[in-house]
C-alpha cells in the first residue's frame, strides 16, 4: 500500500483532517476480523492515508457490548495523548461512507520487525539478533523466538511456545523503552489483545500501536506479548505519567469529560481504579491467572 503523504504544517491539524476531511475508500484490509478500510482523506488542500473502521462492520463479541469497538479505539487514543507518549496514531470518531466509525492516521512502518522468526524454519534466524541489516542500518526486531531458556542480553522473556514436532521455543521481546511505555499504557486501558502485528515502528524512530477495540473492560482482560517487565518496578517516568493520569481522570477534567462520551461510567471508574492501583503498587502488573495471558495468534 502507498505511504501516506506528509501533512504540511498549517492551520489544519491531523485531527481536523481526519474529522472533517473527505474519505475515499481505496481498498479493504482482508486479514482483519472486522471491516477495516484503507482510505485517503482530503481537507483544505491537505491529504493523507487513513484507516476507517465502520461500526456496521464490527463482529459481535461475547464479552463486549455490540457496536462499541470504534469508541474504545478513540478512547485509547485520548488516554495515550494524556500520557504524552503519543503511542496511538491520531484517531477520531466520525461519519463515513458506511456510517459512523473510527478513522485513524495510516502509519507507514520501517519494515516488519514485529514479526517473530520461527526457529523451526531452517531459513529463519533462531537468534533474535540475526536477520537484521548486516551494516546495522535495518530496524532491530521487537519480537523473536529463541532456543534455550534464557532471553539473552537486551531481551525480556514472555514464555514458551510450541513450534511444531514437539519442540518449544522461548518467546522474547526487546528490552525497549518504547515497548515498556506501551506495556504501561496497555495496563491502564486493560488491553485484551496486544499482538505483535499491532506494533508499528515508524521510519523516523517512534513506535505506534494500533487495534484497541477490546479495551476498557471492567474485568481484568489484559492479554499481551509484553509481559517481560511483569512484577518489576515502574520507571520514574511511568510513575509521573500515572500520577498525571490520575489527576486527569478526576470528574470535570477534560479527559474524564471526553471519556464519558466514549465508554460507560463503570468502565471509566474501572480505569480510575487501575491507574490508582499502579500508583500504589508501583510495579508492572502480572498475569491474573483468571484469563489467558497471551493473545492468540500472538503475531
Amino acid at each position: 500500500m502507498p505511504a501516506p503523504e506528509r501533512i504540511p504544517p498549517g492551520s489544519v491539524t491531523t485531527v481536523d483532517l481526519l474529522t472533517k476531511g473527505e474519505l475515499t475508500v481505496l481498498g479493504r484490509i482482508r486479514e482483519a476480523s472486522n471491516a477495516v478500510l484503507h482510505c485517503s482523506v482530503s481537507y483544505e488542500g491537505r491529504q493523507a492515508h487513513c484507516v476507517y473502521k465502520p461500526v456496521a462492520g464490527e463482529q459481535p463479541l461475547w464479552d463486549f457490548p455490540d457496536g462499541t469497538l470504534a469508541q474504545r479505539e478513540v478512547a485509547a487514543y485520548e488516554v495515550s495523548e494524556a500520557t504524552g507518549w503519543a503511542l496511538v496514531p491520531p484517531t477520531v470518531l466520525r461519519d463515513g461512507p458506511y456510517g459512523q466509525g473510527m478513522c485513524q492516521l495510516w502509519i507507514e512502518t520501517a519494515g516488519s520487525p514485529a514479526e517473530a522468526p520461527d526457529p523451526a524454519d531452517p531459513a529463519g534466524p533462531a537468534d533474535p539478533a540475526e536477520g537484521t541489516d548486516p551494516d546495522g542500518a535495518g530496524p532491530a526486531p521487537l519480537l523473536a523466538l529463541v532456543e534455550g531458556e534464557e532471553p539473552g542480553e537486551g531481551w525480556k522473556a514472555v514464555g514458551f511456545a510450541e513450534v511444531g514436532e514437539g519442540r518449544t521455543a522461548l518467546l522474547v521481546h526487546a528490552d525497549d523503552e518504547r515497548l515498556r511505555r506501551l506495556a504501561v499504557l496497555d495496563a491502564v486501558i486493560n488491553n485484551g489483545d496486544r499482538k505483535g502485528g499491532h506494533l508499528l515502528p515508524a521510519p523516523e524512530g517512534p513506535l505506534y500501536a494500533i487495534d484497541h477495540g477490546v479495551t476498557f473492560h471492567v474485568d481484568d482482560k489484559l492479554r499481551t506479548l509484553l509481559w517481560g517487565w511483569a512484577g518489576e518496578p515502574l520507571t520514574a517516568e511511568a510513575l509521573e505519567v500515572v500520577a498525571r493520569l490520575d489527576a486527569a481522570l478526576e470528574r470535570g477534567e477534560p479527559l474524564a469529560t471526553r471519556l464519558a462520551e466514549l465508554i460507560t461510567p463503570a468502565e471509566t471508574e474501572a480505569l480510575r481504579s487501575r491507574v490508582r492501583r499502579l500508583r500504589v503498587t508501583g510495579v508492572h502488573p502480572e498475569p491474573s491467572g483468571q484469563w489467558p495471558a497471551i493473545p492468540w495468534p500472538p503475531v
